[in-house]
């Protein structure tokens, strides 16, 4: 009974099921305590939402947490307010955070909220060593463990005592909050401490630590600075045994001796590494003044100290004269060594290392092989002392240069020629000289026994010299004279004939072949049309040469061409001639008279050939009628015989006509047996005048059949 109630109560407009509305209003972000927050505090993110809906009870949504577009937390609520909490916010977390809300099929983002984390974490310096020695090397690590690359590291190394930055290394690392790097300990470090400084790049703006201090690090000395010992003390003179020695103290820390070097100027005259000091000893001179370098070095360690030597002279250096440092052989060679205050001392005279003389004077008559460098020693006691240079050339008369070419070939235009010049004797260098027409066109220095080769271009007969000169005061001597002979290739060649390309027939028909340049003798060669041989062949010492045909015809038409060659060139064609020949007005003349002579001719002899055939057709009909009966006489006529019908051209005529009558008997052959006719026939020979043609004709009255 309570179901059908129930049942019945459901039916009820009142109690039916509605489908529940909601809508997002709106939905936004809460920082707490800020968006701006301090390095290492606490950040919470809330998300409000806040829904709108016809149910009874607040509908389920989710909320998603989104930092730089990728979610961080998702949670499903049907509170208005979520929260994301960020614990000792450091810079990494830094950014741009939004949250959204999903409720069934609707969505609503929130707008992008910066969160801001100001300053950095402090990094944390550790070093491999606190104590070490020069030349050492301290492992400086950096790190700050709390945040996330990528960061920038910078570390400085600072002396204590000064404050001084003695060196700042910078590293960035993409991967790592730490990186490790290597501190050289040079020779002036002592007491040194290590900052370290951070930049962390993930934020905006960039964020830096404080600068770190490190523990102090102490600098313990491998070798001591170098100290110079000289001996013997005070005035030292040429002649005196000189100790200069340098001395350092090397500390128990060091696992070898460092190396000590003793340098005059730039020039090492001393050195060892098994000890700790070196000595260099000399007898003293006065070119051994000067300051005096001991420098000691181990790996990247250098110490230096220097020293003045003061050496006092015992003489001066000799001094090597002669009267002429350049000689012609031949000529007398003197040599004077002397010093300076004439003091007595021991004098050598040398040419390079060989000894010329064991006194400070030497002469003798040059010659070539006395060139040389010489110079001289002056000894007082065990101090010798070693002179001026002086450089002596001594110099042979050069012979008279040949000059020479290569004959097996000829020399064409244009060609490179080589021209060789050489003198056999004389002192080398020697400078030649090539002229051509007596113009200085080029030069050559040879330090050797051979012979200079110019290398020129002629394009005509050219006359050439050359000339050579050396250290000999004499002149310069010059060759013999070279005459070239240049032969020139064909060039342009060109074929014309002359008058007229139009040739009358009958007329002389020139063609000349010629060329712009070539040397003779030239051979000439025509051609017509295709063909491969010539039709002509000249040689000749001429720019040109012809061909004649005393009477052009039509068999000369045609296209011609020529080649000319010599020995210097292959045969150059030509440019392609036509030639037209045409007849002489009288010929055309001519032709045309007897032309019209034959067509005359023709007629003539066709208008006989018609008159003969007309007059045999006419002698037919009376020779058939003279056959059947002989006509009886009637008195109106005659009988005339045939060669009175017939009337030839060659004889003379009259004008006058006559008639002949002629009766004919005939059997009608339509009438029967025995029945006769007669006709007459009428015959008009019509005489002409011997200068026309003649014209005739016949009637003929009736037939013999009767038709």
């Amino acid at each position: 009974m309570w179901l059908l109630v129930l049942l019945a109560l459901l039916r009820c407009p009142g109690f039916q099921g509605r489908e529940n509305s909601f809508t997002i209003n709106s939905v936004h972000m809460n920082s707490l305590p800020n968006w701006t927050v301090l390095n290492g505090q606490n950040v919470t993110l809330q998300c409000v939402v806040d829904i709108s809906t016809t149910a009874a009870v607040r509908p389920q949504h989710s909320v998603l947490f989104y930092k730089e577009d990728v979610m961080l937390h998702n949670v499903s609520s049907s509170q208005t307010t979520e929260s994301f909490f960020i614990p000792r916010a450091r810079v990494h977390n830094a950014g741009t955070y939004k949250c959204t809300v999903l409720l069934n099929n609707k969505e609503k983002t929130t707008q992008e909220y910066r969160l801001v984390v100001e300053g950095v974490s402090s990094p944390q310096v550790i070093l491999d060593k606190k104590e070490v020695i020069e030349g050492g090397v301290v492992a400086v690590g950096c790190s700050v463990p709390e945040e996330k690359p990528p960061m920038h590291f910078t570390i400085e190394k600072v002396e204590l005592d000064t404050k001084l930055v003695k060196q700042r290394r910078e590293k960035t690392s993409q991967n790592q909050n730490f990186v490790t790097l290597n501190f050289s300990i040079e020779e002036q470090d002592h007491v040194l401490v290590f900052r370290c400084q951070v930049r962390i790049m993930s934020g905006f703006p960039v964020q830096t630590s404080d600068s770190i201090r490190s523990e102090l690090v102490t600098v313990t000395e491998s070798f001591s600075t170098p100290k110079f010992h000289i001996s013997p003390p005070g005035v030292i003179t040429e002649g005196d045994q000189v100790h200069i020695k340098c001395t350092i103290q090397v500390t128990h820390l060091a696992h070898k001796f460092p190396e000590i070097i003793i340098q005059k100027d730039k020039e090492i005259v001393a050195t060892t590494k098994e000890g700790s000091e070196a000595e260099y000893s000399v007898m003293a001179m006065v070119e051994d003044n000067g300051n005096y370098t001991c420098k000691v070095e181990s790996s990247r360690i250098s110490k230096v100290s220097s020293v003045l030597v003061n050496i006092t002279e015992l003489f001066p250096k000799p001094k090597l004269e002669s009267l002429s440092t350049h000689l012609d052989q031949g000529e007398k060679l003197n040599l004077s060594c002397s010093i300076l205050g004439g003091l007595p001392a021991d004098f050598t005279i040398l040419k390079g290392d060989t000894i010329v003389s064991m006194s400070p004077e030497f002469t003798k008559i040059s010659t070539e092989w006395d060139s040389g460098v010489y110079s001289c020693t002056a000894g007082v006691g065990k101090v010798v002392k070693k002179s001026n240079t002086v450089e002596i050339t001594v110099c042979e008369k050069l012979s008279k240069p040949r000059i020479s070419h290569d004959t097996s070939s000829e020399i064409i235009k244009g060609h490179t020629l080589k021209v060789s010049c050489q003198s056999i004797n004389g002192t080398l260098p020697i400078t030649y000289r090539l002229l051509k027409a007596k113009d200085v066109i080029q030069t050559s220095v040879i330090y050797s026994n051979e012979p200079a080769v110019f290398d020129d271009k002629p394009v005509k007969d050219a006359v050439y010299q050359c000339t050579v000169d050396n250290c000999h005061s004499h002149l310069e001597m010059t060759s013999d004279v070279l005459k070239v002979k240049v032969i020139a290739p064909v060039v342009q060649v060109k074929l014309s004939i002359l008058l007229s390309e139009e040739v009358e027939s009958g007329k002389e028909m020139v063609l000349q072949c010629s060329m712009e340049e070539g040397t003779a003798p030239i051979t000439y060669r025509f051609y017509k049309e295709k063909e491969n041989s010539p039709f002509y062949q000249i040689i000749s010492n001429e720019t040109y040469a012809f061909w004649r045909k005393p009477q052009a015809s039509k068999e000369q038409e045609g296209e011609y061409h020529c080649t000319a060659s010599n020995r210097a060139s292959l045969a150059q064609k030509s440019n392609t001639l036509t030639v037209k020949v045409f007849l002489a007005p009288w010929k055309k003349g001519l032709i045309a008279l007897v032309v019209i002579g034959v067509i005359i001719a023709t007629l003539i002899v066709g208008a006989k050939c018609y008159i003969l055939k007309k007059a045999k057709a006419k002698q037919v009909p009376v020779e058939m009628s003279r056959s059947v009966s002989p006509a009886p006489h009637h008195g109106r006529g005659h009988v005339v015989g045939m060669a009175s019908l017939w009337v030839w051209p060659h004889y003379p005529l009259s004008v006058d006509v006559e008639y002949t009558e002629v009766e004919v008997s005939s059997v009608e052959p339509r009438q029967a047996l025995g029945r006769k006719g007669t006709e007459t026939v009428y015959s008009e020979i019509r005489k002409v005048d011997p200068n026309f043609m003649e014209n005739r004709y016949s009637r003929t009255e009736g037939s013999l059949d009767g038709i």
